[in-house]
């Protein structure tokens, strides 16, 4: 039998109902035999996550300011689940463990590590299922990097002794039995690790919403939902702001060609999205998704035979190199170059950055042009449907929005545009209205 693993965030964990909406969710299909619980996220908008309560505990304590209270909150919220599920479960002698090596001086990763190992106590409990620590079966080198091959062997020992188990995310061990954790939102990255080494034929994020939608719901009212996405297209969405799954969890399925599946927990029969491999996904539409991101500034130098001068472009970008600062694009013609840089980068260093230029590069014009906003349209389909660029434009032009950059890879999964971090929001519906209404 095919077997699934599924992986359930914090949203879909944060008190006894969800959970209950968890264990019949589970339930319901056998193929769901291994289960990677985040630690309980907000109940309400006014609720705080338990990992940002443990760290508040490690500030507390490396501050040396008492933290009963908020321990207090964090043990709580765990008795309280455990009551209201009618579970025969005693944590506490985990609790008091857990606060008193904060107190002698527990390092941030240990201590916001607790969520999830406390959870999947409670969640194992409930489903019936051997608990698994994420220590035993997840490592980390010494060097602090993720130890595939020691992960892989731990867990495939774990696979034998185990037909089914919850097995906490977010984090694993170093050589010498320290707690190391992924980087927030590090359980979905544990969901696909433990996917990937069991051969698992689904990888399932439970999360709160719905699978992916086309474009950000807070800028277009109710937009389409994305039932299959490539991994490549997720990647340049994700890169440019769209974000339901933690990045590098992309990479341990994909690699083994596992499709992702985006489900909403509370919502248990919606298909949700399919993350798939290029060559498993059906073209249905000229584009996949829009996204973007403001807060750029774009460095445009224009010189007359530029593209004449041997190595124009290197001394451009060893001026950025020298000042430590990325770029993001860097679209050309014969006798321009731009370079489009996140503002966080140029942070109390632009002046210096264009001093450099000046002298390096000896331009005859620069300009820089800040309060700009990309914005990506991606799809797979562009590449076999004509006139995209055109509609896409001509979309733009009768929204009144001035499109200051195009740049398009030659591989045409995107056009990334730039324009005004003002019309942001009119483009994005701009270009939804042209491809999806």
């Amino acid at each position: 039998m095919a077997l699934k693993v599924a992986k359930f965030g914090g949203s879909s964990l944060a008190d006894a109902d969800m959970i209950r909406r968890v264990a019949a969710i589970v339930g319901a299909d056998p193929q769901r035999q291994y289960v990677v619980p985040s630690a309980p996220g907000k109940r309400h908008g006014h609720d705080q996550k338990i990992t940002d309560l443990l760290y508040l505990c490690h500030e507390h304590a490396r501050q040396e300011v008492p933290f009963d209270e908020v321990f207090a909150i964090i043990a709580g919220r765990f008795g309280q689940i455990i009551d209201d599920l009618g579970l025969d479960l005693d944590l506490r002698p985990h609790l008091e463990e857990v606060r008193g090596r904060i107190a002698q001086g527990a390092g941030p990763d240990y201590t916001a590590s607790r969520g999830e190992a406390l959870n999947g106590r409670i969640l194992a409990a409930v489903l019936q299922m051997p608990y698994v620590d994420a220590a035993e079966v997840i490592r980390f080198a010494a060097t602090g990097r993720f130890d595939r091959e020691a992960t892989d062997a731990a867990l495939a020992r774990c696979f034998s002794d185990h037909t089914q188990a919850v097995i906490p995310g977010f984090y694993g061990s170093m050589p010498d039995g320290t707690i190391k954790t992924f980087s927030r939102g590090g359980s979905d990255v544990t969901g696909a690790i433990v996917a990937r080494a069991a051969g698992a034929a689904v990888y399932e994020n439970w999360t709160d919403v719905s699978g992916l939608l086309v474009t950000d719901p807070n800028v277009v009212h109710n937009p389409r939902p994305i039932q299959t996405v490539t991994y490549r297209e997720l990647r340049e969405l994700a890169y440019m702001g769209a974000s339901v799954l933690h990045d590098e969890a992309i990479f341990p399925v994909r690699e083994a060609g596992i499709p992702v599946n985006i489900r909403n927990t509370n919502d248990p029969d919606h298909p949700g999205t399919m993350i798939v491999r290029g060559d498993q996904a059906e073209i249905t539409s000229d584009i996949t998704g829009i996204a973007g991101r403001r807060d750029f500034t774009v460095i445009a130098i224009e010189k007359a035979l530029m593209n004449a001068e041997l190595g124009y472009g290197r001394r451009l970008l060893e001026t950025l190199e020298a000042s430590g600062i990325s770029f993001e694009h860097m679209p050309s013609g014969i006798d321009t170059i731009s370079v489009v840089i996140r503002d966080s980068e140029l942070d109390g260093k632009l002046e210096k950055v264009l001093e450099d230029i000046r002298v390096a590069c000896k331009p005859d014009s620069l300009e820089v042009f800040s309060n700009m906003a990309l914005i990506a349209t991606v799809g797979r389909g562009m590449a076999h449907h004509t006139g995209t660029a055109a509609r896409l434009f001509a979309a733009l032009a009768d929204a009144g929005v001035n499109i200051r950059m195009i740049d398009q890879g030659s591989s045409e999964l995107n056009i990334i545009v730039g324009v005004e971090a003002d019309d942001f929001e009119k483009a994005v519906q701009a270009i939804y209205r042209a491809f999806v209404t």
